[in-house]
């Protein structure tokens, strides 16, 4: 539905009555159920309001210095001269007071600017992290600790500041050009910059242990470095700048949730009103992130809840989501206090576990049908049910008479009583595909042999030559190569069969918390390692398929139910990151130096002994793929056509998603979370192939290819140092999404 622009009077149509019932002076009778909202919206704000205060408070009396609430109380009101006790200025005047008005600014800064991304992209799932804004901070302060040797909470202000500003900068240039940003430019632009500048982060952090070990502290997000007003009084100007742009864009931000030719009509301006919350939202986070690190997940939930209880009515979304970031950060900045005495919890730990179930209470509850977030309706499962009817009273003998066309593009391959339709382009770019990976292993089994040439690289990998040289290549080189290839064909497969199943090329199994999930399992399983550097490859599998069962059971089935999926599945992502980082945080130094190497996404150390298990379950899954393939290229038309044509889509889809998670599993239980090659994949793949196929072949070759290269350059990138090969895909993938996806016809192919 449709509603109003914020600011302006609406009135719900009255029937028309006689005049001489109703008369000329009587008004209009007042619409209850709007009064109704207005009314629970007042007292969502009030009790927020109380509840902040009473946070506050809390805040106040608990930490550090055994100050409790009597001693507080006598400082605030100068009982007895209280503030004249240097004890009490300190732990009171220059720690607390400062530390919670920073959590209260911080949460609420981060609250509204998730509100307003969410309106502006008109995707109630927006993050503030979606203009590269926190990508763009840590690239900042990473390279002031390794490049200029910064070493102070001030400095790394500087630094985070900068860096998300400039970050969010190029994401406006970028989706502006053309037309404009809309709100999937926006969008694809910050993921696929945030993308590279996180990769750019990580090359950095892998040769500088000492950068780790600051980095890796900063990153989960804190408070306990607040001390005075120094910090906050430097940033309090841009904080302020960008709570006052999101009042004064209030107002044209609810015209253009009506559409922009009806925006236009009303007199404002779609890509201006685009840019200037854009700005609102870059200062917001950016302040927020130089203050108290990058803390996620909080602008989702704050956005989410307000719009769960405000609707589409913007400026009193605002005003919840600023009020309810401020109270979850203040709760969960007294909770990092108290969790761990005498140490501090990261406080963006603390978000994910108290946001995670939030958010999977409101998709579970009815109130997700106000937000306009309500499963596909059943319409069409009328007119699936009669075509069905329709397809199975079809008579045997005329199915049998029909006329069988061959389509084009294809021929028949024939051997005795066996017949085989094959493609002609989709075969030849597997050919292609096959001949460039052999290519490719042979010059990875090359790389840095110095004395020896390709020509005995070739035959030492198909064992001819040399004792030493076929030693050498097929016993040290080809088992990492082997690793590499399992683990890319398995992503690409897992992304082919995604990205099907939504009809979507953004689609990949990090949507469902699969690489979160697997990577936290594989994690977990380093404690019972006997090298305390790589955990158990099965533990990925079994961690993967932990996440899809919990996305599963909490969303209430997958289907066609796509947001509480979603939601879930962020949810689900949030509480795995969250225990990841946990982990790195609480090792000693080189372990976690080498375990966030694997983390990133590594082929270092593994071989054979991984490999050949992880083959044995694509011998498995990959026929099981082909033998859907038919059903799963109906999939890409509608429930109702794929029923008509024989094909039972729930049980496809379900076949398939299995499929998928069991393929990203074993992917990241041998090589860790590669980014973008599940993604990028099946879009070379389908450009080669054709756009009438499902390319899973064609996926699994690509997906080979690109680990297979992107390790080989990160061997060879920098002499005497290696980058693993997820850090090489993903510093090279941001320009590629932006490539594919930003381009002429990207709405066509999104």
């Amino acid at each position: 539905m449709r509603m109003p622009s914020a600011g302006t009077t609406a009135s719900v149509p009255q029937p028309v009555e006689p005049v001489g019932e109703l008369g000329p002076d009587r008004p209009p009778e007042p619409d209850p159920g709007r009064s109704s909202a207005g009314r629970s919206v007042a007292l969502a704000v009030a009790g927020f309001v109380v509840a902040l205060v009473l946070l506050v408070g809390l805040s106040l009396c608990v930490g550090a210095g055994e100050v409790g609430a009597s001693g507080v109380l006598d400082y605030l009101l100068n009982r007895g001269g209280a503030r004249g006790d240097s004890r009490l200025d300190l732990v009171v005047g220059d720690l607390r007071i400062p530390r919670t008005l920073t959590a209260v600014l911080v949460g609420a800064a981060l609250g509204v600017a998730g509100c307003l991304l969410q309106a502006v992209t008109r995707n109630p799932l927006a993050e503030t992290g979606l203009l590269g804004v926190n990508a763009g901070a840590s690239l900042g302060v990473v390279a002031g600790i390794a490049l200029l040797g910064l070493d102070s909470g001030y400095a790394y202000l500087v630094c985070a500041f900068v860096g998300a500003v400039v970050a969010s900068g190029l994401v406006l240039l970028i989706a502006g050009r053309k037309g404009g940003g809309s709100p999937m430019r926006l969008v694809l632009a910050g993921s696929a910059l945030g993308a590279t500048f996180g990769g750019l982060t990580s090359v950095i952090v892998v040769n500088s242990a000492e950068t780790y070990d600051k980095f890796r502290f900063w990153v989960l997000g804190s408070l306990a470095g607040v001390e005075g007003y120094g910090e906050l009084g430097r940033l309090a100007p841009v904080l302020a700048v960008g709570f006052v742009v999101a009042l004064l864009v209030a107002r044209p931000l609810s015209a253009l949730a009506l559409g922009d030719d009806l925006a236009r009509s009303l007199g404002h301006r779609p890509p201006v009103i685009r840019t200037v919350v854009a700005v609102g939202v870059t200062l917001l986070t950016a302040a927020a992130v130089a203050l108290a690190g990058p803390i996620s997940f909080l602008g989702l939930l704050a956005g989410f809840l307000a719009r769960a209880i405000a609707g589409t009515r913007l400026p009193a979304r605002l005003l919840l989501a600023g009020l309810i970031g401020a109270c979850v950060l203040t709760v969960s900045d007294v909770a990092a206090r108290v969790v761990s005495r005498p140490y501090e919890a990261p406080v963006s730990v603390i978000v994910a576990l108290i946001g995670a179930p939030v958010l999977i209470l409101i998709v579970r509850s009815r109130q997700l049908a106000t937000m306009g977030m309500t499963d596909p309706a059943d319409e069409g499962r009328g007119a699936e049910k009669k075509k069905r009817r329709l397809t199975l009273r079809l008579p045997g003998r005329a199915a049998a008479r029909a006329p069988r066309v061959r389509p084009a593009d294809t021929f028949v391959l024939r051997r005795g009583p066996l017949s085989f339709l094959v493609a002609r382009r989709a075969t030849l770019a597997s050919l292609l595909l096959a001949a460039l990976l052999v290519v490719a292993v042979v010059l990875s089994a090359y790389a840095g042999q110095s004395d020896m040439s390709v020509s005995r690289t070739f035959r030492a990998v198909f064992g001819y030559g040399d004792h030493f040289d076929v030693l050498l290549v097929q016993k040290f080189r080809l088992g990492r190569i082997v690793a590499g290839l399992t683990a890319g064909a398995a992503l690409g497969l897992a992304g082919c069969l995604t990205q099907t199943l939504a009809r979507n090329r953004l689609a990949t199994p990090e949507l469902l918390g699969v690489n979160d999930g697997a990577t936290a399992a594989v994690l977990v399983s380093v404690t019972f390692s006997a090298s305390g550097s790589f955990g158990a490859w099965w533990a990925g599998p079994i961690g993967a398929l932990v996440a899809v069962i919990v996305v599963t059971v909490v969303s209430g089935g997958l289907g066609q139910r796509g947001y509480r999926v979603l939601v879930v599945g962020l949810a689900m992502s949030a509480l795995a990151s969250a225990a990841t980082q946990v982990v790195l945080s609480r090792r000693s130094l080189n372990s976690a130096s080498s375990l966030y190497v694997w983390t990133s996404g590594s082929l270092n150390g593994r071989g054979y002994s991984v490999a050949v298990p992880v083959l044995i379950g694509l011998a498995v899954l990959v026929p099981l793929a082909l033998a859907v393939a038919r059903h799963l290229g109906v999939l890409r038309f509608d429930d109702a056509t794929a029923a008509s044509l024989g094909s039972n889509a729930g049980r496809t889809r379900l076949i398939c998603l299995l499929l998928a998670v069991a393929l990203a599993g074993l992917a990241v239980g041998i090589a860790g979370p590669v980014g973008f090659v599940a993604l990028a994949s099946p879009v070379i793949a389908s450009r080669l192939a054709g756009p009438l196929r499902v390319p899973l072949v064609g996926s699994m070759l690509t997906g080979a290819l690109l680990v297979v290269v992107a390790d080989t350059l990160g061997r060879i990138a920098f002499d005497g140092s290696e980058l693993p090969v997820g850090i090489v895909t993903t510093v090279l993938g941001g320009p590629f999404l932006l490539w594919v996806l930003l381009g002429r016809s990207a709405a066509t192919r999104v």
